[in-house]
């Protein structure tokens, strides 16, 4: 699956092409006037001419600032009307909850069940527009996918609308545009884009309790019986299994099926999750998950090897 660059430079959506074009023409009108500045600045010290200065007002200083702004308030106005409004009337709605430093992610289950939970990762179908519902449990955060659209601040107590389009297959990096506190810049958030069958059978994946370890595999099976043990569940649900679910942490339902760990902090992989486990302040310090320094390198491996096949 491509990785595209987290670049307003590079647009995928048609809300990002318009704010990229209009970022162009703004910048190009700036330079234009910024050239002609300077043409009349060299010209003025090289001439011996006499200057009338009434026509120097009337003409640089009022006609020329009018028929440039205002066309490019026109072009503005225009242009922007064309970007996508808010609707709740997409097929896809999904609903995304700020924290700090990560981002929770609830679809709603096509089949009637209760809320897909997951984290830090937002999978759309290629072509679509899907609406985004915004909030914060906390402070003041930004949702901003660069290559896709423009950014929405996400203020606490309050619903923020955005719609959201990908045109090409791939993975799009988001972030956190507003500063939020000490992890602000390790809180990213992927949006993946994939064909429409491909995005249906993921959801349907999801909207699935988690599946027991299969018996051949032991070191899964001892891994379940840390997370029970360590009472993981305080914080994180893991739907399907036995005890208290808690809702504090990121839901670890289908973890193994993410791209990444910590909100974009680390690849999702053995090793990397193995770390987190184990020191997560390490990684992303003033996280509010605990280290985990009483586990063993035995039931370290077993804890990781249990999450890793959550998919």
């Amino acid at each position: 699956m491509t990785d595209h660059q987290q670049s307003v430079l590079h647009p995928a959506g048609p809300d990002a092409e318009t704010i990229a074009q209009l970022a162009w023409v703004m910048a190009g009108g700036a330079v234009l006037i910024f050239a002609g500045v300077m043409v009349l600045c060299v010209m003025g010290l090289r001439g011996r001419r006499v200057v009338h200065a009434r026509w120097w007002l009337w003409g640089g200083g009022i006609a020329l600032p009018v028929l440039v702004l205002s066309a490019l308030l026109a072009f503005s106005t225009l242009r922007g009307a064309q970007l996508s409004m808010p609707s709740s009337r997409h097929a896809v709605k999904i609903a995304v909850v700020a924290r700090m430093w990560w981002w929770e992610v609830r679809y709603t289950d096509p089949a009637g069940g209760p809320d897909i939970v997951l984290a830090n990762e937002v999978r759309i179908p290629v072509g679509q527009p899907v609406y985004l519902g915004l909030s914060s449990a906390d402070v003041i955060h930004s949702f901003w996918v660069p290559a896709l659209a423009g950014k929405v601040d996400m203020v606490p107590g309050r619903l923020h609308g955005m719609t959201l389009q990908a045109d090409r297959a791939g993975v799009y990096r988001a972030q956190c545009a507003e500063y939020c506190g000490q992890q602000h810049a390790q809180m990213a958030l992927h949006v993946v884009a994939q064909s429409g069958p491909e995005f249906a059978a993921w959801l349907a994946l999801q909207a699935r309790p988690a599946s027991p370890p299969p018996a051949s595999d032991s070191l899964a099976a001892t891994g379940r019986r840390v997370f029970e043990q360590q009472r993981c569940a305080a914080c994180h649900t893991i739907r399907g299994s036995a005890g208290v679910q808690g809702g504090l942490g990121p839901d670890l339902t289908h973890v193994g099926s993410r791209l990444y760990l910590a909100a974009g902090a680390r690849r999702n992989e053995r090793g990397a999750l193995e770390a987190w486990i184990a020191d997560p302040h390490a990684i992303k310090p003033g996280v509010r998950m605990p280290a985990s320094a009483d586990l063993s390198r035995a039931d370290l491996h077993a804890l990781a090897a249990y999450l890793e096949q959550l998919k």
